[in-house]
């Protein structure tokens, strides 16, 4: 696998000044969940330091990886133009950056969506995307809580917040958010 200087130096030119901090600030906080649940860091740090790589790339650009990448044929994924910086991105980052890491890969497609199955490197990568330090929306003060706290209570956070944000704006959830957040719910009534 390549080192984190030569992807830093990938998003420093893909990305907006204000994204690539915000590529910084995920990559930073992901290290420290992965110390605190006991995932690797070294490979925490760099799924999210690339996880939004495509993020600014034009949305025709990241159509197309998309379409290479799962053949177009989900209709909320297709819909959901939110999403396609994440496929995109993995897509990129196999096929044009030399990344062989499956783990780090499915980290970056599916940190926005989540999915069911995910390892303990996906949901770190999802929660830091939410609770990095330069993120503002109301609400992650309390997501920040549940991170320190339990990354399976921050999981179901994560995708409660989703889901009822793509219900307010009357949008499709696609099929592998409902997958993670039911997962996610299931688990808890386990724990319980």
């Amino acid at each position: 696998m390549r080192e984190d200087a030569f992807y830093l130096s990938e998003i420093e030119k893909r990305l907006t000044y204000d994204r690539f901090v915000h590529s910084l600030n995920v990559a930073d906080c992901a290290k420290e969940l992965a110390l605190r649940y006991g995932a690797d860091p070294a490979k925490a740090y760099t799924a999210g330091l690339v996880h939004d790589i495509m993020k600014d790339a034009p949305k025709d650009l990241q159509r197309e990886y998309v379409i290479k990448s799962t053949g177009g044929t989900d209709p909320v994924l297709m819909s959901q133009k939110a999403l396609w910086h994440a496929v995109a991105g993995a897509y990129v980052l196999e096929h044009e950056l030399g990344c062989d890491d499956e783990e780090i890969l499915r980290a970056v497609r599916y940190h926005t969506s989540g999915r069911a199955g995910m390892s303990l490197l996906e949901k770190i990568v999802f929660t830091a995307d939410f609770i990095s330090a330069d993120r503002k929306y109301p609400g992650v003060e309390e997501m920040r809580v549940f991170a320190s706290r339990s990354l399976a209570e921050a999981m179901e956070e994560g995708l409660n917040f989703t889901i009822k944000e793509l219900c307010a704006k009357r949008r499709p959830i696609y099929r592998d958010t409902v997958d993670a957040y039911n997962e996610a719910v299931f688990a808890k009534k386990e724990g319980e």
